[in-house]
């Protein structure tokens, strides 16, 4: 599935890491965990002129053409008025500015809101979730984005066309040869309801990542309470391992691709925000495309196997 090669530079070890399936490269360096780049400390956010606070919420959003927005329980869900995607809603989860621990029923019902809004429009479409501004969010208040576009983005199209072509030569799902594969390693993330795990080669810090048993998004409704009690999960265990930031993207396939693609999501940490720290982000990732990770996922699942007897 994946495809090592270790360095020591200075008596630190480099871990180059490939996907066989994508191609993609990850270099991990533990090391630099220890150059205390972040806190744990998280700002307190004023509400102050917030425009996704209940008092100025239906002033200062737009709606949907039939005039309305979408509610469901504390989430609103309108189109976004500075839009990247050629269909493009936010959903504002919860009534609270400032959130430190989410609950099942409130992602729950932002992710059924999200599939609402986009499920019926023609493309490909994914649902995403930057939490606070060192995870790039414009605004602290929690809130979710649905995309839809007439193709998929790079990462989902390398996905989907590497799977196609996965299948053509094996004649089986990459998806469920990657899941038989990772069910016996150590970054399976067990005692969820759903298949769970840090991804070999990651893309950002601390990633974990979820299969789902399906392809479309229509397909997701009867999987969103399961979904949302093990997200739930995750970020606690984010907070237990001292992150409060996050990114969060699920990518969906077309039923045309129910044999060779399954739908996933990609969660990984973010440093937390503080005016006395460096990115985590720089030139490697946005310009080489290629990260560099400090954590290493092994120790992902040793860290989770912790939490669990902890949070039991």
């Amino acid at each position: 599935m994946f495809e090592i090669y270790r360095h020591e530079n200075n008596g630190s070890i480099i871990e180059y890491r490939t996907e066989d399936l994508t191609g993609i490269n990850s270099r991990i360096c533990p090391e630099r965990l220890k150059r205390g780049i972040g806190t744990v400390d998280i700002p307190v956010y004023s509400s102050e002129g917030c425009p996704f606070c209940q008092d100025l919420i239906d002033q200062m959003t737009p709606v949907f053409p039939d005039g309305r927005r979408i509610r469901m329980g504390e989430s609103v869900t309108f189109p976004n008025l500075f839009p990247f995607a050629s269909y493009h809603v936010v959903t504002v989860i919860t009534n609270e500015h400032t959130v430190t621990r989410f609950c099942q029923e409130q992602i729950s019902n932002a992710l059924s809101a999200q599939v609402l809004a986009i499920g019926d429009k023609p493309g490909y479409k994914s649902i995403n979730w930057n939490y606070l501004p060192s995870s790039g969010a414009s605004l602290p208040h929690p809130h979710m984005q649905g995309l839809v576009d007439p193709k998929p983005d790079s990462l989902p199209l390398r996905y989907l066309t590497c799977s196609r072509r996965y299948y053509h030569e094996n004649g089986r799902s990459w998806w469920n040869d990657l899941m038989d594969y990772e069910v016996k390693t150590m970054r399976h993330l067990t005692g969820m309801n759903l298949f769970w795990y840090a991804h070999p080669v990651p893309i950002g810090e601390k990633e974990i990542r979820c299969v789902l048993p399906i392809t479309s998004i229509q397909d997701f409704i009867p999987y969103i309470g399961n979904f949302s009690q093990d997200l739930v999960k995750i970020l606690n265990f984010y907070n237990y391992m001292g992150n409060g930031a996050w990114n969060m993207s699920i990518f969906f396939g077309s039923d045309s691709d129910a044999t060779v693609f399954s739908a996933f999501c990609i969660l990984i940490a973010r440093i937390n925000p503080n005016p006395l720290s460096t990115s985590d982000t720089a030139f490697m990732e946005r310009l080489h495309f290629e990260p560099v990770i400090m954590t290493l996922p092994e120790e992902m699942g040793l860290f989770w196997r912790r939490y669990c007897e902890i949070s039991d």
